[in-house]
């Protein structure tokens, strides 16, 4: 057991490495750019951050991020990468949350000395597992409160993400269960607009989730987009929970640590979190950091679903990176027993038929939700058609037949795959 924080870094930079990994490591704790009265030998022992390792990568042409600076006896040297690991005791921040993301991505991004600087991973000591909630339905909360064993999740976004009225939304969501969803979520853009204010849009899409509940027996789990201000998420969390909702979105880089850990002490409900406005972190292999790194503060704080994107997205992020997201989520942060800290994965961007397979079998599990939009709503035999094309798409990979065999008699798949393949 230890009572101290470790994070790594990538980093790269003209100054020699045990130098630029001393500024890291006193700016992120006791020290400034100068040595200053107080910072006596005894504290920087106790509070000073240590560097544990220093493994020298490689020498490149280049440097990667302008406005760095060097000595000048160093300008005619080439940068150097290297990977570097400090650690903080928990002294410095406690068992803060926000005070740790300060302390391992704080000011070191800014400082003259590096042309590259990433992290890559952070541990928390053990009992950081005691002072936050984490995930309080994960994985198997969540197949509990859909009826949903042995298969993905197959779940849609509501689209157009903006624009419908509240009716409208609960037209669109009727079609949508009725198609056999299991999940369907407001897109992150959709909050608590004018023209489809919360509670008329819950109320309403709610109304048509029960409707269906009493005809099927089963529940359609809705994550409802309450980012917003911390006093109205608490209202609309109420409202869910009276109304019988199992599900509450959070667009995590909107509403912060301190607003997902307070809704997770107050919320009744499963918690979907969205990871809009992570490309700021991950675009660049050179600065920002890992989602390895990213996801592990959100699941302490009690985010129960993550994005990890999709496979052959219509993003940016390839196809390796999504998986080892998804990976991510579904290791173990800490030995609890009966208190599974993994969170479920979900698959979005331009996801089909087409590329369930390979999210099957890269995962190696069917603990994930995977969220269509177009590969349901634009299928050729309508929803409910696309629906069942996911459904057959991933019992072929199950089952280890190929999708192109499955199809020669599954027709939805078939479809699916002349379609968007």
């Amino acid at each position: 057991m230890t009572d101290r924080i470790f994070a790594t870094y990538l980093i790269e930079t003209r100054y020699p490495l045990e130098v630029a990994a001393a500024a890291m490591a006193g700016e992120q704790s006791s020290g400034t750019f100068r040595a200053i009265p107080g910072e006596t030998p005894e504290l920087l022992k106790r509070f000073g951050a240590r560097v544990e390792f220093i493994d020298d990568v490689m020498e490149v042409e280049n440097e990667a991020l302008p406005f760095s600076r060097s000595p000048q006896a160093a300008k005619a040297t080439k940068p150097r990468r290297a990977r570097v690991g400090l650690s903080w005791s928990v002294e410095n921040t406690g068992t803060v949350l926000a005070s740790v993301w300060s302390t391992v991505l704080g000011n070191l991004f800014e400082l003259h000395h590096f042309s590259a600087m990433r992290l890559l991973d952070v541990t928390f000591p053990d009992f950081f597992a005691d002072a936050y909630p984490g995930p309080a339905f994960a994985v198997g909360g969540t197949r509990h409160l859909t009826g949903v064993e042995g298969r993905p999740l197959i779940g849609t976004i509501i689209k157009p993400s903006v624009g419908l009225t509240p009716e409208e939304t609960a037209a669109l969501a009727d079609t949508l269960i009725a198609a056999g969803l299991d999940f369907i979520k407001d897109d992150e853009l959709m909050g608590n607009p004018p023209h489809s204010p919360f509670e008329r849009r819950f109320e309403a899409v709610m109304a048509v989730i029960d409707r269906h509940a009493d005809r099927t027996g089963r529940k359609v789990m809705y994550a409802a987009n309450i980012s917003g201000d911390v006093d109205v998420m608490r209202r609309q969390l109420d409202l869910i929970d009276r109304r019988g909702g199992t599900c509450a979105m959070l667009v995590l880089n909107s509403v912060g640590l301190s607003g997902v850990i307070e809704i997770r002490r107050h919320s009744a409900v499963a918690l979907h979190g969205h990871r809009a406005g992570w490309g700021l972190f991950s675009r660049s292999p050179d600065i920002g950091m890992s989602y390895l790194a990213y996801q592990k503060f959100w699941r302490l704080a009690g985010i129960d679903h993550m994005h990890v994107n999709g496979l052959s997205n219509k993003f940016c992020e390839q196809d390796e990176s999504v998986m080892a997201s998804a990976h991510a989520c579904l290791t173990p942060m800490f030995e609890r027993a009966g208190r599974p800290d993994t969170v479920m994965p979900v698959f979005s961007s331009g996801q089909t038929a087409v590329q369930a397979a390979d999210t099957f079998g890269g995962l190696g599990s069917n603990d994930f939700i995977y969220c269509c939009g177009g590969g349901i709503m634009a299928h050729p035999g309508g929803p409910a058609a696309g629906v069942r094309s996911l459904h057959d798409a991933f019992d072929a990979a199950a089952a280890g037949i190929s999708a192109r065999d499955y199809a020669a008699t599954h027709p939805e798949l078939e479809a699916a795959l002349q379609a968007f393949g």
